[in-house]
């Protein structure tokens, strides 16, 4: 083996070594990437979470009106049916 042949050798695993380089720090960038992404998301589910919980009691409130104006309805006990406190 010459010197030629171990010189080319060396500059073809350098290249190789310098190419996985490269792909591993484009790697490392997709990921950093991935996980910021990962976060945003994060912060829009629980953003997301709370407003559907307070949906969900303004539903249970208004379902509850509901139901008790039924039951007013059915006794006769309606307090849209009382006069005017003027009258």
């Amino acid at each position: 083996m010459g010197q030629a042949s171990l010189a080319n050798i060396v500059t073809e695993a350098y290249q190789k070594y310098m190419e996985n380089n490269e792909h591993i720090i484009d790697l490392e960038i997709k990921l950093t990437e991935a996980l910021r992404l990962a976060e945003e998301l994060s912060d829009v589910v629980a953003e997301q979470a709370g407003r559907i919980e307070v949906a969900e009691r303004r539903i249970q409130m208004l379902m509850e009106r509901a139901a008790q104006d039924e039951a007013n309805s059915m006794t006769g006990a309606n307090m849209n049916d009382a006069p005017p406190p003027h009258w």
